[in-house]
């Protein structure tokens, strides 16, 4: 009887030192994962947030189609130009106080020197942008969301542009209590609700809501 005593006793401590191991390292590995995937996926969010950018740029508006981001990126081409400072005469001025000179216009010329390929400029002539749409972890299946369009502020209207990843497909494997209390994160030091993303539908916003922590975290 003393011996099961002693086996029972044995099984319980086993068991409260692995809780106890469990309550301890979980949170720590939970987040060791959490911080090499979110990398990944905010490398894939960046290529989306520069090609974004440059649409915008040359066409004057962002687009919510990850096919028509590829071919703009496959085909699109930023004009290399060079600004001069120039100045010339106010004529009109001039007549107006009897003078011949006196009043100069200060003037800007751009010239165009050629053009580059968005891609060559972008990503180092790399075909990474093809795979941006795709969420980088191993074993899930899940597509970034994609979305653009226009809002009014202060009676202007302005293009803007979302991309976004749910936690849950990233995170899915892990934890699920640990991954609730992430989706409910409010921190500066947190990648902020349920969504990694870049670019607002609700404002006039290009940036990621991620800290800067994880702009140095390598993959892994």
């Amino acid at each position: 009887m003393k011996l099961v005593i002693q086996i029972v006793l044995w099984i319980v401590i086993i068991f409260l030192g692995w809780k106890l191991y469990s309550s301890v390292n979980g949170p720590v590995k939970f987040n060791e994962i959490k911080e090499a995937r979110y990398a990944k996926v905010i490398k894939n969010l960046k290529d989306i947030q520069a090609a974004q950018l440059a649409h915008k740029e040359i066409t004057g508006k962002f687009t919510g189609s990850f096919d028509s981001l590829v071919r703009f990126i496959d085909t699109a081409q930023f004009a290399v130009i060079q600004r001069r400072d120039t100045s010339y005469a106010d004529v009109a001025k001039n007549k107006a106080f009897g003078i011949d000179e006196g009043y100069y216009i200060e003037s800007t010329l751009i010239d165009t020197l050629g053009f580059t390929p968005v891609k060559d400029s972008l990503y180092a002539g790399t075909d990474r942008y093809k795979n941006m749409m795709n969420v980088p972890i191993e074993g899930v299946d899940a597509k970034v969301e994609l979305r653009a369009g226009k809002i009014s502020k202060s009676d202007a209207t302005y293009s803007v542009f979302e991309a976004r990843v749910a936690k849950n497909d990233i995170l899915n494997d892990l934890d699920k209590d640990l991954l609730k209390q992430e989706n409910q994160v409010q921190s500066v030091d947190g990648v902020n609700g349920a969504y990694i993303k870049v670019g607002s539908m609700d404002d006039v916003n290009t940036a990621g809501n991620w800290p800067k922590i994880y702009d140095s975290v390598k993959d892994k």
